[in-house]
């Protein structure tokens, strides 16, 4: 079996002293991909920058306190790349793979955006340079008889079912037609699967970011964000996909939930 967990930890060095140590420590998973790290490895705690157990890989944003992405693996990575070959975000902290026996798991942070400023600019120059890397991605990769997941936080949700608030953000970022039709490019055109939906159609959720502010989390009034998406080999032995939503409000170490998927496929230990 292989287990991938991936996560939004809204900053590493407080979401250490809140419970991302303690989760770390029980996860049964092979490889755990982080997004909005916010720091580098000599920032970081022992026992998050190097964990005993783990071999970890950081690819920090340029900006310090901002973006960066880690991929945690139980197996040594025989090759580790920083960004997809746009110089704009080489040294953005926004895209790590890392490649392991058969298999590439790159941990995403997608641009969050915010229409009409130059966020959502970035966010839209980000999505047209990344797509056809993701397809140049998945013919390499199965070429040469690999598969690829490439998880975090994708920040879109793609259909009405992914957030709880639908009709009101259909003009925000995250939510925008164009930003929906540029991810079911991602499935379509790259020909990746969202495993999550793939178990679960319907929906609606489960949600995987819940804002801190006012009774988001209490209500369930969340986005559907924090994405797996396999190629198709991959995903089609995928069994079970579990959002970690934290049991309480006070007991969130960040404001999305990780999520972790199990494949029954072979994976060296």
């Amino acid at each position: 079996m292989l287990t991938v967990s991936t996560v939004n930890v809204n900053g590493m060095r407080a979401a250490a002293k809140k419970g991302f140590v303690e989760w770390l420590a029980a996860s049964g998973s092979d490889v755990i991909a982080c997004q909005e790290v916010r720091a580098d490895a000599s920032q970081l705690p022992a026992n998050v920058a190097a964990p005993e157990g783990w071999h970890a890989h950081h690819a920090p944003c340029v900006a310090k306190g901002r973006n960066g992405v880690s991929v945690y693996s139980r197996v040594e990575p025989e090759e580790v790349r920083i960004g997809f070959g746009e110089a704009e975000f080489a040294d953005s902290g926004r895209y790590l793979e890392a490649h392991l026996p058969g298999l590439v798991v790159a941990s995403l942070y997608l641009p969050s955006g915010d229409v009409g400023t130059p966020r959502q600019d970035e966010k839209e120059r980000f999505m047209d340079a990344f797509l056809p890397y993701l397809i140049e991605l998945r013919g390499k990769a199965e070429a040469a008889g690999n598969e690829v997941i490439v998880a975090g936080d994708w920040n879109i949700a793609h259909a009405e079912i992914d957030l709880k608030n639908w009709r009101s953000n259909r003009k925000n970022s995250g939510f925008l037609p164009e930003e929906r039709a540029w991810l079911g490019r991602v499935f379509d055109d790259a020909g990746y699967v969202d495993v999550q939906r793939k178990l679960d159609p319907e929906g609606p959720g489960p949600y995987t970011w819940w804002s801190y502010r006012g009774k988001a989390f209490d209500n369930d009034s969340g986005w559907r964000i924090d994405l797996m998406c396999a190629t198709p080999g991959l995903a089609e032995k995928c069994t079970s996909v579990v959002v970690e939503r934290a049991p309480s409000y006070d007991q969130r170490w960040s404001d999305h939930a990780p999520v972790t998927a199990t494949f029954d496929w072979g994976f060296p230990r």
